[in-house]
């Protein structure tokens, strides 16, 4: 059976499923499909923003296809709008409401390279894109999205509601982007369309979660690529708004020799690999590429030897020989409950989403203790601080500085793209900050020739409008020497941040700030950058 098909009839078996647990009638909409079209009852915006199709009107009686995406409270609504008729409803697929819907208000052709998105907010371009978007269907506004953010690199869509009109922005390595201002109706219909994507509601008084998969064509049609999505939604002051994340990890950075990492570095976590026992925590922000350090990690690690599991919120990238388990703790799941499940199957290596309770960092520690190696994210401002926090959390536990063996902090900044970026000399006082900067620097790390300080800062084209290309990370280890053990065996009110991080600087540890410093002075970013995500 052709995969279309197959994928078609499986939907339709889905919607008579759920029909059964609604206690309504199912219709396949493809039997309905060349009914005429039943004017008067609805306008084409009410139909999809509710999800909802009158199939059938006579003397007294009007027919309603709705979907799981129709709001509840509609029903009752409708009775009353139309007190003088018996109302009938079915349930019918997405897709039967998409293919029904197509008569209605056929699909206008998109060209989407012909829609350039704004250059850094420019009130032309941003014009020019909203009132084209206007004018399409909500798929295609859907399906531009989508294609644009995936030719741009953005990590997310943002879809937010404002008194007169929704503004609509793209996450580029890190930054938000303005593309689009959509009128509030075709937001509506737009968010119509990704509800029933994702599976959510767009009457939902609370913040919910949906996933979404969406396919990418290339220039002949033919499959490019498929992206996973998460749609988070919250109710704001003037409506729904929305972020679509889009995990498109790319497989080629999901190897440490792609991290940057200088020779220290480098050798304390092959001093990991070689020896995988023991805790690894990676700290930073959301979007701060941890995943992607401990994919990295996990990469190297990955043989045939190791049974390797992950607990994960979602899981990201799928990986052949290791044992992925998604944990949805938006739906009362914890880490802790499967982790510790999860030890009784045995395993060498796990790497846990992140620890966000004390349980969890207890069955962590102990884990450790009993010959794993265990990752996880933590947040926290830096290194140290991830130390002192985690003390604070599992309280005065002389064996945690027996299981823990490195803590890395990282950010993420944009990295300028080579063949733009333009040279200038910087003022006197900044000149002064990279010199104490550099002055700062651990003795064995190779310092910068500072007589002559050159910056540099992002140039521009049509084909990149913002003058940086992807991103690179600042990084710093902490790494867990007999000095830093013996503070941590303190306990919790004697092992500061403070008091570690100023160990460690003596011990040679590198900073985020001074690994940007030397970053901006290669011209690899701006100082601006530096100073933006680390300050």
């Amino acid at each position: 059976m052709d995969e279309n098909l197959q994928a078609r009839q499986e939907e339709e078996l889905s919607a008579q499923n759920r029909a059964r647990i609604l206690g309504v009638r199912y219709q396949d909409a493809r039997s309905i499909i060349g009914n005429p079209l039943i004017e008067g009852v609805l306008s084409i915006e009410e139909m999809y923003r509710n999800s909802i199709i009158p199939v059938g009107k006579s003397k007294g009686n009007i027919d309603f296809a709705i979907t799981i995406g129709t709001p509840q409270q509609l029903i009752p609504q409708l009775r009353d709008r139309f007190s003088d008729y018996n109302l009938s409803f079915v349930l019918i697929s997405n897709n039967g409401f998409k293919d029904f819907m197509k008569r209605f208000d056929p699909p206008k052709e998109v060209h989407y390279d012909d829609i350039n998105i704004s250059t850094e907010g420019a009130s032309d371009t941003l014009l020019e894109v909203s009132k084209t978007l206007e004018t399409v269907k909500p798929d295609d506004i859907f399906n531009y999205l989508i294609t644009q953010a995936d030719k741009l690199n953005a990590s997310d869509i943002h879809l937010e509601t404002e008194e007169n009109h929704v503004r609509m922005r793209f996450r580029v390595d890190g930054a938000l982007h303005p593309i689009a201002n959509l009128s509030v109706d075709k937001y509506k219909q737009l968010q119509s369309a990704i509800a029933i994507k994702a599976n959510i509601s767009t009457s939902a008084s609370d913040a919910q979660t949906g996933h979404m998969v969406q396919e990418i064509l290339d220039e002949n049609g033919a499959r490019k690529k498929t992206i996973n999505m998460r749609i988070e939604t919250a109710p704001t002051l003037y409506g729904q708004d929305a972020v679509i994340r889009l995990f498109n990890v790319d497989r080629s950075l999901i190897n440490l020799k792609r991290l940057g990492l200088n020779e220290k570095q480098m050798a304390n976590v092959q001093d990991i690999i070689t020896h995988p026992h023991g805790m690894v925590l990676v700290t930073g922000p959301t979007g701060s590429g941890k995943t992607t350090t401990m994919y990295s990690i996990i990469d190297e690690l990955n043989n045939t030897s190791r049974k390797i599991i992950t607990l994960e919120d979602p899981v990201e990238y799928g990986f052949e020989g290791i044992s992925q388990i998604p944990v949805d703790t938006r739906k009362g799941k914890s880490f802790n409950e499967i982790f510790r499940a999860v030890l009784r199957q045995d395993p060498d290596i796990i790497m846990v989403g992140e620890i966000r309770d004390v349980d969890t960092a207890k069955t962590a520690l102990q884990a450790a203790l009993t010959g794993h190696l265990v990752l996880s994210t933590f947040h926290a401002a830096n290194a140290a601080a991830a130390l002192s926090r985690m003390l604070d959390s599992i309280g005065d536990n002389p064996l945690f500085s027996s299981a823990i063996r490195l803590v890395i902090a990282q950010r993420l900044v944009r990295r300028l793209d080579d063949t733009l970026k333009q040279e200038y000399e910087p003022s006197e006082e900044l000149k002064q900050e990279m010199i104490d900067v550099v002055n700062s620097l651990p003795e064995d790390i190779e310092r910068p020739n500072i007589e002559n300080i050159r910056l540099f800062k992002p140039g521009q084209s049509a084909e990149n409008p913002f003058g940086y290309r992807d991103r690179v990370i600042l990084m710093e280890q902490l790494e867990i020497t007999p000095a830093i053990q013996s503070i941590l065996r303190r306990g919790a009110s004697d092992s500061s941040t403070e008091i570690i991080e100023k160990v460690a600087a003596e011990q040679g540890m590198l900073s985020m700030l001074q690994a940007g410093v030397l970053m901006a002075l290669r011209g690899e970013t701006t100082i601006e950058e530096v100073y933006r995500i680390v300050r």
